[in-house]
């Protein structure tokens, strides 16, 4: 990679194994966790039960998030204010808003 060249340039993201592991590893846990919920529905659950359950992908969802944009802001966003371009900080801005309503 060159030096004045961002790794997410051209709207991309150039991962490390690591991170995509990481990354996916988290997925395929919010995916384990949705099959039981769509199980206890099939089997009735008790709906406390079943919304303790989203509670639990909800908050895996939110830390896959969080790990996510994490990355984004060490590697994007750094990599495009040392390039000049301000403009990732309106943009940064306004995915943070998203995250808090």
């Amino acid at each position: 990679m060159e030096d004045n060249k961002c790794a997410c340039s051209n709207r991309h993201k150039i991962r490390t194994k690591e991170e995509q592991k990481r990354l996916n590893n988290r997925l395929k846990k919010v995916e384990g966790q949705i099959r039981g919920i769509e199980k206890m529905i099939e089997e009735d659950a008790y709906c406390p039960d079943i919304l303790i359950q989203v509670s639990a992908v909800t908050n895996a969802l939110n830390s896959f998030a969080t790990q996510l944009l994490s990355c984004h802001i060490k590697s994007c966003v750094v990599d495009d204010i040392k390039n000049g371009k301000e403009e990732t900080i309106d943009e940064l801005c306004e995915l943070i808003k998203k995250f808090s309503k």
